[in-house]
């Protein structure tokens, strides 16, 4: 069966964005770059993959399941289809998409999750972002995949945004990098 990993950036007080969508306060690193392009190159947007000139196979995730918010962030950078290397799935109620290549999807978001774990043949569904997003999809959440920054934001975007739910997850991995983030593998447990 195929997993749902968020794979997520986040600051010290627990967010993955400013206020604004902004993520530029994170400090970054050359080696933590590469290391990211070459385990999940799956991961970096279709524009920025053709800057960097990046043209690795997908290694992990065949699909991508974001918000409205997220997928308007791409919109904003004039992308009307940011993961065009990955199936793309947007929940929303209000926003009208014209890509083909983009999947609009008003209905359930567990439901839509749960038919996607449950195909036969496939790697994993990356969740990408979306604070609100991945606090309604807690329950499918099979793993996350946490770069935690050491930076503190102050506000912003929280990583989960919804209600007291407590939910355990064991880590089973990390790895530190010469920015002083880490990168932290974190299974839910059963």
């Amino acid at each position: 069966m195929r997993k749902l990993v968020y794979y997520i950036g986040v600051s010290l007080d627990g967010y993955i964005a400013g206020p604004d969508a902004e993520v530029d306060f994170y400090p970054l690193s050359d080696e933590m770059a590469a290391w990211m392009n070459a385990r999940y190159p799956e991961t970096v947007p279709t524009q920025i993959r053709g800057l960097i000139g990046l043209d690795a196979p997908n290694q992990v995730f065949d699909t991508v399941v974001m918000g409205r918010g997220t997928y308007e962030f791409a919109l904003a950078e004039a992308s009307t289809s940011p993961y065009a290397h990955l199936r793309q799935y947007v929940l929303s109620s209000t926003l009208k998409i014209d890509d083909p290549s983009v999947h609009a999807e008003t209905g359930d978001a567990t439901a839509l999750v749960r038919r996607l774990k449950a195909e036969d043949t496939g790697m994993d569904v990356y969740l990408c972002g979306g604070g609100r997003l991945a606090a309604a999809l807690l329950p499918e959440i099979d793993e996350i995949i946490l770069k935690s920054y050491p930076v503190v934001a102050g506000g912003g975007i929280p990583m989960f945004a919804g209600e007291f739910r407590p939910t355990l997850f064991s880590p089973t991995r990390r790895e530190s990098f010469d920015n002083g983030a880490q990168v932290t593998w974190l299974t839910r447990r059963t």
